[in-house]
């Protein structure tokens, strides 16, 4: 277990503010620690991130949806999670949950009713649901309209793409599919995730950083996600990835990290649809 940065304290301003009803479709809200404690089976401590620092990270960025990603140190408890997304209002957002998968058809009944549009299979944190477990639940929420949602590294992507594309829910991935810059885009996990969005049964999420060989200002990253858009327009996501857990060297700038997105996708239009209108029919607004 270690200690990770904490999310900066001021966000400078992007060149640019998001469109109205703009979706921040991944970040994480960790406490207040003396209700929700952390689970046991964590890999790293995060400082907590509450809710009125997320609100004065969106209000900077122009964010009015918001999609809140159960993290690895909670595990498969989503109170902090749901508790968030009641705070924010479900008008305007959304739960990506974890689950035991002994959970009950009712729990996750009351899991839709809390916001829950997704459940996450992280594959690289851990601390969650069995990869095992992928095709008995994706049956299991295919009746609420879920999808499900995948961080894994871009190896495992390659393994388990053909899997994925037969689930009968859609598939979002997490962070670019994991594939490290330095592989470059004819790497066998980034071409599979390609492939998977071709299919047009998987959506990406363009929160990319983490992919990045070189670190700030992440200039590696435009031919990913350049890439990425112009294979499914219409299946891109954005998120700022707040409060950045798990860092322990580097703290990314989001509104810098907007500015990374109207770099790659200049159009206005463009924008408005991964930043907009896509998060509305992914996740029901």
């Amino acid at each position: 277990m270690f200690a990770c940065l904490p999310s900066r304290s001021e966000t400078p301003a992007p060149s640019w503010k998001a469109p109205p009803l703009s979706c921040d479709c991944h970040f994480h809200i960790f406490g207040p620690y003396d209700r929700f404690p952390l689970d046991a089976g964590r890999h790293y401590d995060p400082p907590a991130a509450l809710i009125p620092a997320y609100l004065r990270v969106a209000d900077a960025l122009g964010i009015q949806r918001m999609v809140i990603v159960q993290p690895s140190v909670y595990g498969n408890d989503n109170r902090a999670t749901l508790d968030a997304a009641r705070q924010f209002g479900l008008d305007r957002a959304r739960v990506v949950a974890v689950v035991d998968p002994s959970i009950s058809d009712a729990e996750l009944q009351a899991l839709h009713d809390g916001g829950t549009r997704a459940l996450r299979f992280n594959l690289v944190s851990g601390n969650g649901s069995p990869v095992e477990a992928l095709e008995t639940m994706a049956r299991r929420i295919a009746p609420l309209g879920w999808h499900m949602q995948l961080y894994v590294s871009g190896a495992v992507l390659e393994q388990i793409a053909p899997q994925l594309a037969t689930l009968p829910v859609e598939v979002v991935i997490d962070h670019m599919g994991g594939v490290k810059t330095a592989d470059g885009i004819t790497a066998p996990g980034f071409q599979a995730l390609l492939r998977l969005l071709g299919s047009g049964r998987a959506w990406v999420k363009l929160c990319g950083y983490r992919i990045s060989s070189s670190g700030p200002p992440f200039a590696d990253v435009a031919p990913f996600a350049r890439a990425l858009f112009a294979a499914a327009p219409d299946r891109c996501v954005w998120g700022t990835d707040w409060p950045h857990p798990s860092l322990t060297e580097w703290m990314p700038e989001d509104g810098a990290l907007l500015d990374l997105l109207g770099q790659w996708i200049p159009g206005e239009a463009d924008r408005r649809r991964v930043l907009v209108d896509n998060p509305a029919r992914l996740y029901g607004f």
